[in-house]
């Protein structure tokens, strides 16, 4: 502006006084003035207003204004964003980041309609929205903060001046709401002025919106000078701004006197007039001074300057997405008020973006569960997370070391992993998480679809299934007799039965065929005396012979006892061969009878009693499985809570060794017991399939970098080699042996009885036969000398009384021939 000095004149007012601003305004036209700047409070806006319309003198404001219904307001300019396009672009942070349920709290009755579109939200999107008011006429708000950190509202929207803002700061750390589970967005646009730096490393989410183009130069240099001066000039009591950063509403009031400049400059042959309210005429040059405003296109402090020409409301303008980070406050996104949102935040190289997670101390949850976690033992007194060992405090370890945390171990209160009760409420290691008292819960944690809706899961880390822990059957006792074993007593039977038919068919038949009898003199053809070597006696042996794979010495010759004898050859082979097979099996391995070999046999009987750990995963599954088998246990299980349901692990494993009880449990839990209790074993195959992971609290910021960690470690081989480490144990030295178990006398023990038996059975046979044969020949001596001396009186008698010859001899033949019976006899 060459040849042109450009003067000022301020005019101080009481806020809520319109009078006297309407008068101190026309004391200001009356000087000659090209336009009217302020108020800088929206009281008297409309008094002002009305007399710039009068008098035609452009009206420019650079704060938010309340909307009109018909506005109407010719020579009205507003540099400050519309309230319909913040309405809008804080709906689309909303959208963008996916936030269900979101809390608005807002300072005075303006702040409702900056928050339009997304008080309308609700009913198109599936978005809870609470309102909230901070206390009028005090700026403490921490009975509004206690309620809000109770009912868990993480997610909040403060519509407030940037000096409430900054008190709520503060009462925000007091609170201990500055963590990384809240999410603090202002509408303020100069967030970005208060000193934030107590608040850079709590780990807080807090974005805001911001119009200064900081990445400008002229804008920096601008800044800058406003700096210094306000340093010199402003008191240095007055510490609200950082280095008295300039304000959102001064670069708009410089952009604005800017805008006249611009606008002056442009004019030609422009006068300014004295103008008096009384007398109504309006200035001249207005309506043309008007026309340039709306015309004219420059890029100011606050960015791209646009006025739309109807309503002289700023349009087409940035607004630049601000969220603190520990460095300093980054631009993560611009927002258009035409094109909408758009990201602009640059990713780091390190994709893993462990900066967030360096040097910070996690609280962590976990429950002792051999062998995740376990205490230490040790000669001397141990304290904090020295006093736990296990599988998780390795994973901890290796996660940390990964990451970069610290990290205090913490064993849930209760006791309890985590369940809902009737009424909704949760317990356990899942409850700490609700309530944000731990970070991270790394513990045998199931993840479930229940836990899934309230907390948030990384990867799993170990994936497993539920089955049943028992108590080992006793071994069965193969007894002397076990070689009988590979054939059932109905077998034995039958075949003892079918020796005998065929002993009895094959003696039949030698008898009925005529080829089977044969002459025992063969030197004396014209004999007739045949004799048959298949007696009863004979048949029996040739079929126990055959029986036992051992010839005899009586073969068939007829046609029909060889094929008698071929069949029951082929059948003896059959039987022998399948008893030699399985005669192995039966006396090498031990057999196992169990009572019950998978949960179906749980389910079908109520003799031995079963459950699992109350409020656990597994309870859980029972009680929500949809499958009849599942629900039919659940409903046993249910109706013996005190004595089904265990209080932890270790009265459970207890209760199987001690009384007729399985519980259900998970599979690796299963396999770690059983390598340590050769008493126990799992039965039956897994139930189900799921995973352990790390819990985190929901929207915690360690979730994916947790997940991350996991799978790094799991392609490592990490994750298997820590198991390998805590689940080996020393074995059962009887599970070492099965491959080659030597017989032993009870194994074939009863061979040996069967062979003395059968010893003892043939000496008294034989003892027998001796004493019957024996009896025998003395009763045929008795007989033959009885019969001589009866013939020897009866020849003596004869000699006396007959002198016939003819007699005598006769009676001397017949006791010749008497005597040659007697001897063939």
């Amino acid at each position: 502006m060459p040849n042109t000095t450009l003067t000022y004149d301020i005019q101080r007012v009481n806020l809520f006084d319109s009078f006297e601003a309407s008068r101190r305004v026309c004391d200001q036209l009356a000087l000659g003035v090209v336009a009217v700047f302020g108020p800088s409070h929206t009281s008297s806006v409309s008094a002002v207003q009305s007399i710039c319309n009068a008098l035609e003198v452009p009206h420019i404001q650079t704060r938010w204004k309340h909307p009109s219904v018909d506005n109407k307001d010719t020579f009205y300019i507003n540099l400050y964003p519309e309230y319909s396009a913040i309405s809008r672009a804080i709906l689309d942070i909303v959208t963008f980041m996916q936030w269900k349920a979101v809390t608005i709290v807002y300072e005075d009755s303006t702040g409702l309609m900056r928050m339009q579109e997304l008080i309308k939200a609700p009913s198109k999107n599936n978005l809870k929205v609470r309102i909230r008011q901070l206390p009028s006429g005090s700026s403490d708000a921490r009975p509004l903060l206690k309620e809000m950190k109770k009912g868990k509202e993480f997610f909040v929207i403060f519509d407030c001046s940037y000096q409430m803002a900054a008190e709520l700061l503060k009462q925000l750390m007091s609170m201990g709401m500055m963590t990384e589970y809240y999410h603090f967005f202002f509408t303020t646009l100069d967030l970005f002025a208060l000193d934030l730096e107590p608040y850079r490393f709590t780990g807080v989410n807090m974005t805001a919106f911001r119009m200064l183009n900081l990445e400008s130069p002229v804008v920096s240099s601008v800044m800058e000078r406003w700096a210094m001066e306000r340093l010199q000039s402003l008191p240095k009591s007055d510490s609200v701004l950082q280095n008295r950063i300039m304000t959102t509403e001064a670069a708009l009031m410089y952009d604005a006197v800017f805008m006249v400049a611009v606008a002056s400059q442009r004019a030609t042959q422009m006068t300014v007039s004295s103008l008096q309210c009384h007398r109504h005429k309006p200035w001249r040059y207005g309506p043309r001074f008007m026309n340039l405003f709306r015309e004219a296109r420059w890029d100011g402090l606050t960015g791209r300057i646009v006025l739309n020409k109807t309503d002289g409301l700023r349009r087409d303008f940035d607004l630049d997405l601000i969220s603190l980070k520990e460095d300093k406050n980054v631009k993560i996104g611009v927002w258009n008020s035409f094109t909408g949102l758009n990201l602009t935040e640059i990713k780091k190289d390190n994709p893993n973006d462990t900066e967030s997670l360096f040097n910070r101390t996690l609280v962590v949850t976990t429950i002792l569960e051999h062998p995740y976690v376990m205490y230490k033992k040790s000669d001397k007194v141990l304290y904090g997370n020295d006093r736990f060992e296990g599988y998780c405090l390795d994973l901890l370890k290796e996660l940390s070391n990964i990451l970069g945390f610290t990290y205090e171990v913490k064993l849930v209160s209760d006791g309890k992993y985590g369940a809902q009760n009737d009424k909704g409420e949760w317990n356990g290691m899942v409850r700490e998480l609700i309530d944000h008292i731990a970070d991270l819960a790394v513990a045998p944690l199931t993840i479930t679809y229940v836990r899934e809706k309230v907390i948030d899961f990384s990867k799993p880390f170990m994936t497993l299934g539920i089955s049943i822990l028992y108590r080992k059957p006793n071994g069965t006792n193969p007894g002397v007799f076990s070689f009988l074993n590979p054939l059932t007593p109905d077998i034995w039977m039958y075949v003892l039965l079918a020796c005998l038919g065929v002993s009895c068919v094959l003696f039949a038949i030698a008898r009925f065929s005529p080829y089977e009898w044969y002459n025992p003199h063969p030197c004396n053809p014209a004999s007739d005396v045949v004799q048959n070597n298949f007696t009863l006696l004979n048949s029996f042996w040739f079929g126990v012979g055959a029986l036992m794979r051992q010839g005899t010495e009586v073969m068939p010759k007829a046609l029909s006892t060889r094929i008698v004898g071929g069949i029951w050859w082929f059948f003896t082979l059959i039987i022998i061969s399948s008893y030699t097979a399985n005669l192995a099996a039966f006396l090498t391995v031990e057999r196992m009878d169990s009572p019950i070999a998978s949960a179906d046999d749980l389910a079908k009987q109520t003799k031995i009693e079963y459950g699992a750990v109350r409020d656990g995963s597994t309870m859980t599954f029972f009680k929500k499985s949809k499958i009849s088998t599942y629900e039919k246990m659940w409903a046993f299980m249910s109706s013996r809570k005190n004595t089904a349901l265990m209080k932890n692990n270790r009265e459970g494993i207890t209760r199987v060794l001690t009384t007729d009880y399985a519980l259900l449990m998970e599979s690796t839990s299963i396999e770690y017991i059983s390598q340590r209790n050769c008493n126990l074993t799992q039965v039956g195959g897994l139930i189900d399939s799921k995973g352990y992971g790390v819990g985190t609290p929901i929207g915690s910021p360690y979730r994916d970098k947790v997940t991350i960690a996991i799978l790094q470690l799991q392609e490592e081989g990490k994750l298997h080699m820590m198991k390998e480490k805590w689940w080996r144990g020393n074995g059962c030295p009887e599970e070492d042996n099965k491959e080659a178990n030597a017989l032993g006398v009870e194994n074939i023990g009863g061979i040996f009885i069967v062979l003395a038996a059968g010893l003892v059975l043939s000496v008294f046979v034989a003892i027998g036969e001796f004493i019957y044969k024996a009896r025998k020949n003395s009763d045929i001596e008795e007989a033959f000398c009885f019969f001589y001396g009866v013939q020897s009186g009866q020849l003596q008698r004869h000699g006396s009384t007959s002198s016939s010859g003819t007699s005598l001899s006769t009676d001397l033949e017949s006791g010749r021939l008497l005597g040659d019976d007697l001897d063939d006899r």
